[in-house]
């Protein structure tokens, strides 16, 4: 399995995933022209790819979605009431038949199981992913805009063979940072996002012996960095576990699964 970040993010998030002939983009927050040229530095069309499949509704993972169907073809798979909440938004534009998952049942795409997990992310039916290769049965985890660190998370983790984790915010940053009270208020809130201490605790909860990389994502733009993020982890699991740090303006290849 492959796996590319083309960009991971608050100001946009869009995953590229490879197993054989099956290629898979998970949530559409770039330009169709971003996703179209990232992929074509790695050696891929995009036009290639099976589908599209979103974790919900906010503007940095849905932005492109309208393009990206449009222009290359490519179906889109969402739950009903996040595909709803999509469609309703007017710069997304028209787009073609959807593909519904229902929440908590795993769908293939090609060579590709794939499981939603309801998350506490204030978004009308946000989720987050576990992909299996159904070959090899390799599992990469996508858990970004968690909300907040729930139980399913530690069992989730440790079926994984590698996890992109949503690694938000500095706590010391956000509270000095410039954000309104209130927004600070959202992003630390139950319903908003995990902070760097949030997630290196949740991996030091978890048997996860079976990870062999952790790709640290989803990084504020502004309450937080790249350096920060993996000081926190590193002092918290020194050399249990491997981690790379996303891009949030390119791209990211990942070690191959």
């Amino acid at each position: 399995m492959e796996v590319i970040a083309l960009q991971s993010g608050s100001s946009g998030n869009c995953i590229y995933v490879r197993s054989g002939e099956t290629s898979v983009l998970f949530d559409a927050g770039i330009s169709g022209s971003k996703a179209e040229s990232r992929l074509a530095e790695h050696g891929y069309d995009i036009r290639e790819c099976q589908a599209i499949v979103l974790s919900h509704e906010h503007c940095d993972h849905i932005s492109g979605v309208g393009v990206l169907n449009r222009k290359f073809g490519l179906p889109v798979h969402a739950n009903m009431r996040t595909w709803n909440a999509t469609r309703a938004k007017p710069s997304i534009g028209c787009m073609g038949h959807p593909n519904h998952f229902v929440t908590g049942r795993p769908f293939e795409i090609g060579g590709l199981r794939i499981e939603s997990i309801r998350t506490p992310h204030d978004a009308i039916e946000g989720v987050c992913f576990v992909i299996e290769e159904m070959e090899s049965g390799c599992r990469f985890g996508l858990l970004t805009d968690l909300g907040h660190v729930f139980e399913e998370l530690q069992t989730v983790i440790g079926t994984l063979d590698a996890v992109l984790l949503e690694s938000n915010y500095d706590e010391d940053m956000l509270h000095n940072g410039p954000y309104p009270q209130h927004l600070k208020a959202r992003i630390a809130g139950k319903r908003g996002h995990i902070s760097n201490v949030d997630a290196a605790t949740l991996l030091d909860s978890c048997d996860a012996d079976r990870l062999r990389w952790v790709c640290l994502g989803h990084l504020s733009a502004h309450n937080n960095t790249p350096q920060v993020a993996m000081a926190t982890h590193q002092s918290k699991h020194r050399d249990r576990f491997s981690f790379i740090c996303a891009d949030r303006q390119g791209a990211t290849k990942l070690p191959i699964l």
